[in-house]
C-alpha cells in the first residue's frame, strides 16, 4: 500500500480527497491536515510515500512547503489557479489536478503516483495477491464454517455495521465479518463496483438505472449515493449505446 497525506485549507476540498483516497485500492490515508505545518508534524513522526497538497493555503503555501522538505514524497498538487502549473513541475511534481476535478482525474495521477513508487521502490513486494480463485470463486468464513461462493453468483453486497450480508443468486445470504473497504478492494473491479456506503453492486445483475436507484429485479432497488454517482455514471457512459 502507498501511504499518503491529503492537505488543503478547505474542508470540503479536504473531505473530497479523502473520499477519493478512500475508493483506491493501493493508496492508504496516512492522514488529513489543514495546513502544510501540520502536515509537517506527520510526516516528522510517520511513513508518508506520497502527497496530495493544495498550493493556496495560508501560513506556508503548498509549494514552498515541498521546496522545504529535505527528500519530498511523490507530489500531486491540486489548485484552483492553472497559472501555478508550470511552478509545481519545477519541483519535479507527479502530476498537477486543477480544481473541480473528478474521480477519473484523480484516479489517473494515482496511477503515476503508482508507476513512481514501483520506480522508487522495485524490490518492494506487491499489494497481496487477489483471494478470487481460478475458477472464480472466493471463500469467506461465515459462523464457525469456511464456504465457497462463486463471484458470479453474487448480486450485491450490504453492509451492516462491522459486517457484510452478501445476496446470492437463488440462494440465503451469507453473513461475515469483513469491512467494504476489504470486499471493494477483493473484487474484480471491472464486475463490481461501490455505488453508496452500504452496497456494492455486481454490475453484470444490473436491469435498470432509475434517477438515483439502482434496480436489480422487480423487488430489488439499490440506492445510488451521491459520492459513487460520478463513477458509477462514468460507467454508464462508457457502456451506453446511443446518444
Amino acid at each position: 500500500m502507498i501511504r499518503v497525506l491529503a492537505i488543503d485549507d478547505e474542508p470540503l476540498a479536504l473531505r473530497q480527497l479523502v473520499t477519493y483516497i478512500s475508493k483506491v485500492p493501493f493508496l492508504e490515508l496516512a492522514g488529513q491536515c489543514r495546513s502544510a505545518l501540520e502536515a509537517r508534524e506527520i510526516m516528522e513522526h510517520d511513513v508518508v510515500d506520497a502527497i496530495f497538497c493544495d498550493i493556496n493555503m495560508p501560513d506556508l503555501s503548498g509549494m514552498d512547503f515541498v521546496r522545504q522538505l529535505a527528500a519530498p514524497p511523490l507530489i500531486v498538487f491540486t489548485t484552483a489557479y492553472s497559472e501555478y502549473a508550470i511552478e509545481g513541475y519545477k519541483v519535479n511534481a507527479v502530476d498537477y489536478l486543477l480544481k473541480p476535478f473528478g474521480m477519473n482525474d484523480f484516479l489517473r495521477a494515482s496511477m503515476k503516483i503508482q508507476e513512481q513508487y514501483n520506480l522508487r521502490h522495485p524490490n518492494t513486494p506487491q499489494q497481496q495477491s487477489s483471494p478470487v480463485q481460478a475458477d472464480g470463486t472466493i471463500f469467506v468464513k461465515t459462523d464457525y464454517r469456511v464456504v465457497r461462493i462463486a463471484i458470479s453468483d453474487i448480486r450485491y453486497i450490504e453492509g451492516m455495521s462491522e459486517y457484510l450480508k452478501i445476496h446470492l443468486e437463488g440462494q440465503k445470504p451469507v453473513i461475515t465479518l469483513l469491512s467494504m473497504k476489504k470486499m471493494e478492494d477483493y473484487l474484480p473491479p471491472t464486475q463490481f463496483m461501490r455505488i453508496h456506503r452500504s452496497y456494492i453492486v455486481n454490475l453484470q445483475k444490473i436491469q435498470e438505472v432509475n434517477k438515483n436507484r439502482i434496480i436489480l429485479d422487480a423487488d430489488t432497488y439499490l440506492p445510488l449515493g451521491d459520492l459513487y454517482k460520478e463513477q458509477f455514471n462514468d460507467y454508464l457512459t462508457r457502456n451506453f449505446l446511443g446518444k
